[in-house]
């Protein structure tokens, strides 16, 4: 009897995952879907991943060269690195040494000589992965992705989302030549560092396009080379840090909309805007904003 009394005054010890609405489970959300199907993901192989995947790929540019580096079909062929490498990104531990476990597991599954367990072997087939044809590859599958029928449109219309980012790579001659470290840092207590700058489809997820720079390129400069990824209808959505005129302008011309925060904002007054869309969130004229910056 207690306990009955107790379940009908506290359902949720006994019943977590049910609302006592309706007596049903909770509605997942598209970020706990998402994080699911990452999950399942991580827990292939990456001869799994190819099979899940491959499909968005075509099978000619994993194909063996006809000479030279990957030309021969090994357990480091052309096709198994790209995949591993794929599945080392995948990788919450995103060790190499992790990867060449799964390598082996595989060759003991075929019947085949096993792989060293030395990570040499795959850092080098790695390295020997050919960047332009990493780039088709991207290509194709951004182009694949956005011809796909996608009923999540904002009224029929792509939102490219762009944001920026840093990293560090190691520390060699080459690598400070060309992406130096910080001046405040001393030679040798520092990595060198790139910023990276990327336009997303955010129905997709899909990566549009990406430029490279070093410290001296922030965010802006390395967008203005991605024009050519915006299409007439598209809404442009940034940050704050992509809010010059100028190149609101700029993809203003091609046919698209923007929905960026602005860098300084002025004191708006009543009969300024044109409507409420949200808390602290105004539908404002552009040229009023232009003008009350001026």
């Amino acid at each position: 009897m207690n306990m009955a009394l107790l379940s009908m005054q506290n359902p949720t010890p006994l019943f977590p995952g049910f609302h006592l609405q309706t007596l049903r489970r909770k509605p997942r959300s598209d970020q706990q879907k998402l994080a699911d199907k990452m999950h399942q993901l991580k827990l292939k192989s990456f001869s799994q991943l190819s099979e899940c995947l491959g499909k968005f790929i075509p099978g000619s540019y994993l194909q063996p060269t006809v000479s030279g580096a990957q030309s021969r079909q090994r357990i480091y062929s052309k096709k198994n690195t790209f995949w591993a490498f794929f599945s080392q990104i995948l990788d919450a531990d995103g060790g190499c040494q992790e990867v060449v476990r799964k390598l082996q597991a595989v060759a003991a599954m075929k019947e085949i000589k096993l792989p060293s367990s030395s990570t040499s072997a795959y850092c080098q087939a790695r390295n020997k992965l050919d960047l332009p044809n990493l780039q088709l590859i991207l290509e194709h599958t951004s182009d694949h992705l956005q011809a796909m029928k996608n009923t999540n449109n904002f009224n029929g219309r792509r939102v490219v989302v762009v944001d920026g980012t840093g990293v560090s790579m190691p520390d060699t001659d080459k690598n400070q030549q060309v992406w130096p470290q910080q001046k405040l840092q001393k030679p040798g207590c520092g990595f060198p560092q790139a910023s990276i700058c990327a336009c997303f489809c955010l129905q997709t997820g899909a990566l549009l396009s990406y430029e490279i720079g070093n410290k001296k390129s922030n965010e802006l400069p390395l967008l203005r080379k991605q024009t050519r990824t915006f299409k007439s209808g598209d809404i442009f959505h940034g940050g704050r840090g992509f809010s010059s005129f100028n190149d609101i302008l700029s993809v203003e011309g091609i046919g698209s909309d923007f929905a960026i925060t602005p860098a300084r904002w002025p004191p708006v007054k009543t009969i300024e805007f044109v409507t409420v869309l949200g808390d602290d969130d105004l539908l404002i004229h552009i040229q009023t904003t232009v003008k009350a910056l001026h």
